[in-house]
């Protein structure tokens, strides 16, 4: 369950960076707190799938992307 995590928060952290969106910027999209995002993205939280939609929406790509 681990690497799917950090899978997840790596793929997250190339596409935020590659787009020019901060963490900041996800975080307010998403209505948490940019921590939230951090621990997302060094693979310390396992998001819901709810949430990876939320994600992926905020960066314009579907969630089969961002996973």
């Amino acid at each position: 369950m681990k690497s799917e995590q950090v899978k997840l928060g790596k793929n997250l952290k190339r596409i935020r960076t590659e787009k020019g969106i901060s963490q900041g910027d996800i975080a307010r999209s998403l209505k948490v707190g940019r921590s939230f995002i951090t621990n997302i993205e060094n693979g310390k939280t396992n998001p819901t799938l709810a949430t990876i939609t939320k994600i992926a929406k905020a960066l314009g790509i579907s969630p089969k992307e961002l996973i």
